[in-house]
C-alpha cells in the first residue's frame, strides 16, 4: 500500500518501525565513521546512536546455552534491542555461513523472532534480516 507520503508499507516484515531505526543507527554509524574501524569501536558508535534515537538495549546481552537444565556454554549477543531484537556487528561485506548460523542459534535460544547483522566495509554497510523460521511452523 502507498500512502501520500509515498511509503511503501508491507505487512509481511517484522519489527518495520524498529527496524528503520536500527536500520538508520547503521548508516549513520558508518556514514560517520566509514567502514575500516575494529569491530569494537564500531560497537561503541552504534551504542551511542541507540541512546541518540531513544532504543532500549543492552550490550553484551549474556544467553546461557543449557542441556538438562545445566549450563553447557554461553554465548554473548553484541546488542539485544527493546527486548526483542538481535543485532550483530561484523566486518566486511560478506556474511559467512558460520555467522547466520550463529545468529540463528541466538534466535533459538532466546526464542526471539528477528535478528539483524550490520556488516561494516570500507565502501558501504551491509544489512540482512535473519527470522526465526522456527516460530512460525
Amino acid at each position: 500500500m502507498v500512502n501520500n507520503n509515498y511509503t511503501l508499507r508491507r505487512n509481511d516484515l517484522l519489527y518495520p518501525e524498529l527496524s528503520y531505526k536500527i536500520n538508520g543507527v547503521l548508516f549513520g554509524v558508518h556514514n560517520a565513521i566509514g567502514g575500516n574501524n575494529l569491530e569494537r569501536y564500531v560497537q561503541k558508535a552504534v551504542a551511542i546512536g541507540l541512546k541518540k534515537v531513544r532504543l532500549k538495549f543492552e550490550e553484551q546481552y549474556y544467553v546461557p546455552i543449557k542441556y538438562n537444565d545445566k549450563i553447557v556454554g554461553k554465548y554473548f549477543l553484541d546488542f539485544l534491542i527493546e527486548d526483542k531484537v538481535v543485532l550483530e556487528l561484523k566486518r566486511g561485506r560478506f556474511i559467512p555461513k558460520n555467522i547466520y548460523s550463529q545468529v540463528g542459534q541466538y534466535l533459538d535460544s532466546l526464542g526471539f523472532k528477528l535478528a539483524i547483522i550490520g556488516c561494516f566495509a570500507q565502501d558501504c554497510v551491509v544489512i540482512k534480516r535473519i527470522v526465526n523460521h522456527n516460530l512460525f511452523s
